[in-house]
């Protein structure tokens, strides 16, 4: 049985942050407002709520998910040979709507999936997913829909989608308003080459990536846009 928290006081947000950080805790999923889209979140270092994170969106082990941090800072963590440029695009857009691909610590003891020794990590430019982290450390999460259909903006949208393999839900209103930065799912850039690359094109376009890095590559035409 879910339950959903709304999280638009103080009081309604730290209720609802501690049932969240209990559930993953637990092992289990939770739902959270992005600055993108909803996401199905669970912590980074369980490989049983990364699993059922998978299982929940009906997603196989090829295409792990991203993590989500608090900070910038964190990013030395989990990555290793981190480019300048990529450390740029850090500076100049996290907390927002960009994923960087970067090759993972191996000393690292999780299972994301079949990362290829790497990882996909983003600062999200919201409040509660924010104030979140900050209390659970860095969360496996790819947006809160089943694989192949639309990313919920609404939580009723991902309570239709996801149902009771979710144990919480935290409600913080359509993310299709001026109070989200885009309902567009974040862009994502694969830092592990030479030159960096845009593997999807998302909320944040090609020509404002290349005021920071002028020779970052765009996105193949055919690139598939996976849900993330």
């Amino acid at each position: 049985m879910s339950t959903t928290y709304l999280v638009s006081t103080e009081a309604q947000r730290e209720a609802a942050i501690a049932a969240a950080k209990a559930t993953l805790g637990e092992k289990r999923c939770i739902v959270l407002p992005t600055d993108t889209v909803y996401g199905i979140g669970a912590d980074a270092f369980s490989p049983q709520g990364v699993a059922m994170l998978m299982a929940a969106k009906g997603r196989s082990r090829n295409m792990p998910p991203p993590v989500l941090i608090a900070q910038v800072a964190t990013m030395d963590g989990l990555a290793r040979d981190i480019p300048d440029d990529a450390r740029k695009l850090a500076d100049a857009f996290w907390p927002g709507a960009l994923t960087l691909i970067l090759p993972a610590q191996p000393s690292l003891t999780w299972d994301l999936g079949e990362t290829r020794g790497t990882v996909a990590l983003r600062v999200p430019n919201d409040e509660t997913a924010l104030e979140l982290l900050r209390a659970t450390g860095p969360l496996a999460v790819s947006s809160a829909n089943r694989t192949g259909q639309p990313a919920a903006t609404t939580v009723e949208e991902a309570i239709a989608q996801l149902g009771d393999s979710v144990e919480v839900y935290l409600d913080g209103g359509s993310r299709a308003t001026d109070e989200a930065e885009s309902t567009l799912p974040s862009t994502i850039v694969d830092a592990t080459g030479d030159t960096l690359v845009v593997v999807r094109a998302g909320a944040i376009n090609i020509d404002e990536l290349r005021v920071v890095v002028p020779n970052i590559l765009p996105a193949k035409p055919d690139t598939p846009n996976q849900d993330a």
